[in-house]
This record gives structure tokens, C-alpha cells and sequence, in this order.
């Protein structure tokens, strides 16, 4: 249990205490009045400060102005202070200093200020910027209250708290294709005709046809009844693979370079945020299951429920070497893997699902700088690597799995067109 926090007397008290009374011994045994002299005004703030001692501790407590964000952007700690007795602090002082992870920036850099006592609550506010995705915590490690004259200090230690902040989303966009659009309320077009807003035919009417569908134009020009076909609107599913096996790359926050796991993360906002707001269905699985698996949903709540998995996102190794049966993929699914490539894990979960007849397309987030500044004794093993990758990647691609690096808007739009193209392809029957 954490004891009670108490007043304490400071160096400058406890000197001018000693100080006053060893000059004033002094003064009286030699006899020396100058010494009393300069005893008098040691002794006098000595009993001032003394007299002006608060009597009950006060409470400091941290809290932000947003507590959820973007990485990149700042917000304001407050470190208030609260029950402070009136009329004991008229000139006191009030000093904190705020810290956090490295991935956290504080203006003033120190993240240390002093402001006078206001009564009865006085605020210590710090700018704070998340500099990259993920929770971080922010403390206070040294919260002073100082009395008038400095003569008694208390230090308070509050209880820490989290931010999040959520993956910045790159711009992305994405062609208007998917191998198996199925549903009925996404924005992309299907193959069958149905209730939708694209046209894609004028024909005589048939049974069933609706009466508002009746073109009228057509039909008093030939003299008989013609409807006006659509084809349907569509959704799909997409389901974004996470591989976090590994992490590669120095990861410089927002500003810097990326890492591996920067570039999976981000891109995984992006896709998600894309489809989503395309009335899509998205799902989030990871292959190392580091984080929970995010059943299919739609709608900006479901895209915040898929970033706050994301924040929590951590390189780690495979807990199990079996290949899992992602059992809540549905058939005609879009897989969009985001993987470096590099683990055994995340190449046998992209076979596996090859094999049961999933559309996938996998987004290489290797980065550049990960094997250009790898050190010269290294060197020779990242080329041996590389090169044993690039024959998994040609297996990927003799499975029919494309595999495209990430370049933000229009990543996908050459591989959906083809894999839309393949779905409608005439299949051979032996």
C-alpha cells in the first residue's frame, strides 16, 4: 500500500533553521552582535515559513484533452492540483514533469513547468503529440507543491494513463472491381441484374417486372411495353490478413521511415476505412494472433473497432507452427494479406487459403531501407534471404496469388481488375 503523501521541510528550510540557530549560539557565546545580525533574518524566515506549514496534503491528478487520436497529432496533458486549504498557499508553487514512451513529444521538450498556486485548483497543462500508432502511457514521475518561501514541499505521484493513438490511414483508393461481389448493399456492381443504380439494359417486359420500371419513352416509340434493367448493387466481404511475425525496419514515428509493421498497420487502416465507407463487410484476423480477430461488420463503428485492435498490434513468434482454419471466411471472399514475406507461418496460412478457392491478394510491406542498411556482415545473409523469398513469391504467383507492394492509392486496382476478369472467365469441365 502506498503511503499517504506528507509536507516536508526543504534543504532551504532546514539550512536557514540550522544556520540561524548555530550564528545566534555563536553570537551569544563570543558575544559578537554582528553575528545576531546576521542570524536575525535566518531565524525570522525560518518562523515565518513555519508558521505558514499547510496542513493537509493536496491531490494531483493527470488527465488529457483526447484521450483517442491519429498519430501525428497533439493534444494537452493537465496535471491539476486540487484541494489546495485556502489562504495556506497564497505564493506557493506548483511543478511537474510529464513523461512517456519514446514514441510520445512534449513541448516544452523537458515536459517540466512551474506555475504559481491558484486556489483551489491549480493546472499544469504540456502539449503532447503521439508521433506513432499504438497505446502509450503518460506519467507524471515528480508533482511538487511547494509553500510560501519554500519552506515545506510535498511531492505527488498520479495515477498514469493511456492514449491511443490510431494508425494514420494512407490515401487510398481502389478500382471499382471485385472478383465475387455478393450482398445487396455495397456500392459495387454485380454481375446479375437487380434493384440498382447503374443501367444496364433496355428489353421488353416480362412477367415480374416492375410497373416503375417501365420505360415509357421506348415503349410508346415501338409499341411495346420495355423496362429499363439495372444491375444490382453489391457488397462484399473483405478480410485483411495481419501478419506480425516479424517487424523489419527502423520505424521513425509519422514523420520517419516506416517499419514492416508500420507500413501492415497503416495500410490495414486504409483498406478498411475504403471499404467500409463503400458499405463493404471487413473482417481482421491475425496470423500470429497477437490480436483478437475482428469478425465481419460494416459501418464507422465497425471501423473503429477495427483500429483499436490495430493500435495493439506487436511483432511476437508464431504460437503454434500449425497452419489455422480461418473458419469465418466466407466463400467469394476478398484476402488482402499484409506481409513481408519473410515467415513460414504467413506463406502456409496464404496456400491454405489458395486452396479452398479465396481471392487473395497479398501487399508486400517490406521496406527498402530494412536490407540497404542492414551492416556489411549481414549483408550476405539478407541476399541468401531475399533470395529464397523471391522463390516463394513466384510460387505465390504460380498459385495464382498476386503479389504487389504497397503504393497507397490504387495498389489494387491492376490485380482486382484481373481477379474480377478470372471470376467471370468461362471455367473448363473435364
Amino acid at each position: 500500500m502506498t503511503p499517504e503523501p506528507r509536507w516536508g521541510a526543504t534543504p532551504a528550510h532546514l539550512r536557514a533553521v540550522v544556520g540561524g540557530l548555530l550564528l545566534a549560539a555563536i553570537a551569544v557565546v563570543a558575544q559578537r552582535p554582528d553575528l545576531a545580525v546576521m542570524a536575525a533574518p535566518l531565524l525570522a524566515a525560518a518562523a515565518i515559513g513555519g508558521l505558514r506549514r499547510p496542513s493537509a496534503p493536496p491531490r494531483a491528478e493527470l488527465r488529457v484533452d483526447a484521450a483517442t487520436m491519429v498519430e501525428g497529432q497533439a493534444t494537452t496533458v493537465h496535471v491539476t492540483v486540487d484541494d489546495l486549504t485556502s489562504g495556506e498557499l497564497p505564493d506557493g508553487v506548483v511543478a511537474a514533469a510529464v513523461t512517456g514512451d519514446p514514441w510520445v513529444q512534449f513541448d516544452p521538450r523537458g515536459a517540466a513547468r512551474a506555475v504559481p498556486v491558484q486556489q483551489p485548483s491549480t493546472d499544469v497543462a504540456v502539449v503532447m503529440r503521439a508521433v506513432r500508432w499504438g497505446r502509450h502511457e503518460v506519467r507524471a514521475d515528480a508533482v511538487r507543491v511547494t509553500s510560501p518561501g519554500g519552506a515545506f514541499r510535498i511531492s505527488l505521484i498520479p495515477t498514469p494513463i493511456v492514449v491511443t493513438a490510431l494508425p494514420l490511414a494512407d490515401t487510398f483508393a481502389a478500382a471499382d472491381a471485385l472478383p465475387r461481389p455478393a450482398g445487396l448493399v455495397g456500392l459495387h456492381r454485380s454481375r446479375r441484374h437487380g434493384e440498382g443504380t447503374e443501367l444496364a439494359e433496355v428489353r421488353p417486359f416480362r412477367t415480374g417486372d416492375r410497373l416503375r420500371r417501365i420505360n415509357w419513352p421506348v415503349s410508346s416509340r415501338t409499341g411495346t411495353l420495355h423496362v429499363t434493367a439495372a444491375w444490382s448493387d453489391r457488397d462484399t466481404e473483405v478480410v485483411l490478413l495481419l501478419d506480425t511475425e516479424h517487424d523489419l525496419g527502423i520505424s521513425g514515428g509519422v514523420d520517419g521511415r516506416a517499419s514492416s509493421l508500420d507500413v501492415a498497420v497503416r495500410a490495414a487502416a486504409a483498406i478498411a476505412e475504403h471499404y467500409l465507407i463503400a458499405g463493404d463487410r471487413v473482417a481482421l484476423t491475425d496470423i500470429g494472433q497477437r490480436v483478437r480477430t475482428v469478425p465481419v461488420g460494416s459501418g464507422r463503428q465497425h471501423l473503429r473497432r477495427v483500429l483499436d485492435v490495430l493500435v495493439a498490434s506487436a511483432p511476437g513468434a508464431i504460437r503454434s507452427e500449425e497452419v489455422r482454419r480461418l473458419g469465418h471466411i466466407r466463400a467469394g471472399s476478398l484476402v488482402v494479406a499484409l506481409s513481408p514475406l519473410l515467415g513460414g507461418a504467413g506463406l502456409a496460412q496464404i496456400a491454405q487459403l489458395v486452396r479452398h478457392r479465396h481471392a487473395v491478394v497479398v501487399i508486400d510491406t517490406l521496406p527498402a531501407h530494412a536490407v540497404e542498411e542492414a551492416e556489411p556482415w549481414r549483408a550476405l545473409a539478407w541476399r541468401v534471404r531475399l533470395l529464397e523469398r523471391s522463390v516463394e513469391i513466384d510460387r505465390l504467383a504460380g498459385l495464382g496469388v498476386p503479389v504487389v507492394p504497397w503504393r497507397g492509392r490504387g495498389t489494387l486496382d491492376d490485380v482486382l481488375r484481373v481477379l474480377s476478369r478470372v471470376a467471370v472467365a468461362p471455367r473448363l469441365i473435364r
